[in-house]
């Protein structure tokens, strides 16, 4: 008999406790649903406790743990509605232990779940609920509470199909109705997000993934760990590897045991140039996966790159500089330049900037400067990159790109902490001798008028003295003017000193100092006006032989072509 009473209280309880509408003793509601509301019992009226420090504990158990669980509800509410959603949350869970059949305890301790935004939790305790055995017709209260959680954590299907359930069972029901409305704009910006990612419009697509996380984040949910993992792929495709790599950490952090998380974040240690830790991520990716797709892809080029890299580096510091270049080229085949990689990131930049280095030794030029340039698209800031292109602008005589490139390497290395100040140093040799290579160019470039480089040698010069003499002499019909530069040139170069003082930017005149010193070898002292030589060549009917060049006057002892 007293079993029976028993149950015919609980059957009362229960209804006070699921009613849609707010019991008179004053309880509060959560986002427009009814909150967790005490339950008459046959013992006395609970008593509302002070907070405490320790986890609440029920009352001294009476010999009936339905009533037992009943007064334990009871102080849960009074919990709940002093806001200490903590406390409320173990009530529940001590008022279940003793009556795991009711399902009033676990939508209360939902509601305590959602307070705490612990939606997944929450989600557990409401679908439990709804599926005790003998439990009447779903609550409208609980359909909103779950549609709630579903909605928080980007369950929009699952969302819509609870809310449709509560709206059919109570169609006025005001929160299922902005749920229902919620859950189709978030559904909406899910396919305006597919949409622009099918078609590549990274712009448009990053736009609409925003909506989404704030629709999700304004409620203080969960993002999806899909979601996550779009945020990173559409930050690697803008090329802000920066942000990327901060959205995979966050991903890998709140999924730890993700073959995905993994192999997206080992991607991009891969373009980052970390090419080991790239390789244990894909490893641990595959621990969990073996047939992971991505993570099998990862492991493979990042061994390759590696083996190719090393060779490569090898080779150069070896002299084989073909085969150096040929190790570089493959290395950047197998990273390739796909946009939704980054174009391949700085491993691509700095591989580049490797390969234009060999090419810069090999004397091929142009194909040095487009590596350079490609290498600087990714990655701007790399001072060895600018000191190559500022190498390779020198010897294309283009002196101002040279001394732009190596002043701004200048700056960069001086920011980074792994260039030496022996590095610095050499630098700013190398901006001394660009700058003065530039002035000459705007006045008399002696090493140009010889058709010489700037790294000529002593044998080179004497080479090329002889053929531009013999190229532009008088006698043979050539250029008067263009034959006194070619004297001043060489009487400048052939001199180690004021070739070195010429090279540093000072001024340095042929015309002054001996200027026809090294014209046959010896003949006129300083100070000689050339104007009065070819007055006297021009005197001596510029024989070839007797007289002018030859062996009588004029010069002492001739040219020896």
């Amino acid at each position: 008999m007293a079993n029976k009473k028993s149950k015919q209280k609980k059957k009362q309880t229960n209804g006070a406790a699921d009613s849609a509408s707010p019991p008179a003793n004053g309880n509060i509601n959560l986002n427009g649903a009814d909150e967790p509301s005490p339950s008459p019992s046959t013992s006395a009226p609970p008593q509302t406790p002070t907070p405490q420090p320790t986890p609440p504990k029920s009352p001294t158990p009476p010999q009936d743990p339905i009533a037992h669980a009943e007064q334990t509800k009871g102080l849960g509410n009074a919990a709940f509605r002093e806001k200490r959603y903590r406390d409320a949350v173990e009530l529940y869970t001590q008022a279940i232990e003793l009556n795991n059949s009711e399902p009033a305890y676990l939508t209360n301790r939902a509601a305590s779940y959602m307070a705490l935004k612990r939606f997944r939790a929450a989600l557990n305790d409401c679908q439990t609920a709804l599926a005790l055995p003998g439990s009447t017709p779903s609550p409208v209260k609980t359909l909103v509470r779950l549609a709630k959680c579903q909605f928080a954590l980007g369950q929009t299907e699952p969302a819509l199909s609870t809310a449709r359930l509560a709206l059919a069972a109570e169609p006025d029901n005001s929160a299922a109705k902005l749920l229902q409305r919620q859950v189709a704009d978030l559904q909406g910006h899910l396919a305006n997000f597919e949409k622009a990612r099918g078609q590549k419009n990274w712009g448009m697509a990053r736009l609409a993934l925003d909506r989404c996380l704030s629709s999700i984040e304004g409620e203080g949910g969960e993002v999806p760990a899909d979601w996550r993992l779009w945020k990173v792929e559409l930050d690697l495709a803008k090329g802000d590897l920066d942000s990327a790599s901060s959205a995979a950490n966050d991903a890998l952090r709140l999924n730890p045991n993700s073959p995905d998380a993994l192999a997206i974040r080992g991607l991009i240690l891969f373009l980052t140039g970390k090419l080991p830790q790239a390789l244990q991520h894909a490893q641990s990716a595959l621990r969990l996966d073996p047939e992971h797709p991505r993570a099998q892809k990862l492991r493979k080029r990042a061994k390759e790159v590696e083996r190719l890299k090393e060779e490569g580096n090898v080779f150069f510091k070896t002299g084989r500089l073909q085969d150096a270049i040929e190790r570089y080229t493959g290395a950047l085949e197998s990273i390739g330049e796909n946009p939704e990689e980054a174009k391949g990131g700085p491993i691509r930049a700095t591989l580049l900037s490797n390969r234009a280095t060999t090419l810069l030794k090999l004397e091929r030029y142009e194909d040095a400067l487009a590596d350079t340039n490609a290498s600087l698209d990714l990655n701007s800031s790399s001072f060895k990159a600018l000191r190559t292109r500022a190498r390779i602008q020198m010897q294309l005589d283009a002196f101002e790109d040279a001394v732009r490139d190596f002043k701004q390497a200048i700056q960069n290395g001086q920011s980074d902490a792994l260039t030496g100040d022996a590095e610095i140093r050499a630098l700013r040799a190398e901006l001394r001798k660009a700058e003065a290579a530039l002035k000459r160019s705007k006045t008399k470039d002696y090493y140009a008028i010889l058709g010489l480089k700037t790294n000529c040698t002593e044998v080179e010069i004497k080479k090329a003295y002889r053929r531009e003499s013999l190229k532009h002499h008088p006698d043979k019909g050539g250029d008067e003017e263009k034959f006194k530069l070619v004297v001043e040139a060489h009487a400048v170069l052939s001199d180690p000193q004021r070739r070195e003082r010429y090279d540093m930017g000072e001024d340095e005149d042929g015309l002054n100092d001996g200027g026809m010193s090294g014209f046959g070898g010896g003949g006129f002292g300083g100070g000689v006006d050339l104007a009065d030589l070819f007055a006297q060549f021009h005197q001596q009917g510029g024989r070839r032989g007797g007289g002018g060049f030859g062996g009588g006057g004029g010069f002492h002892h001739g040219f020896d072509f």
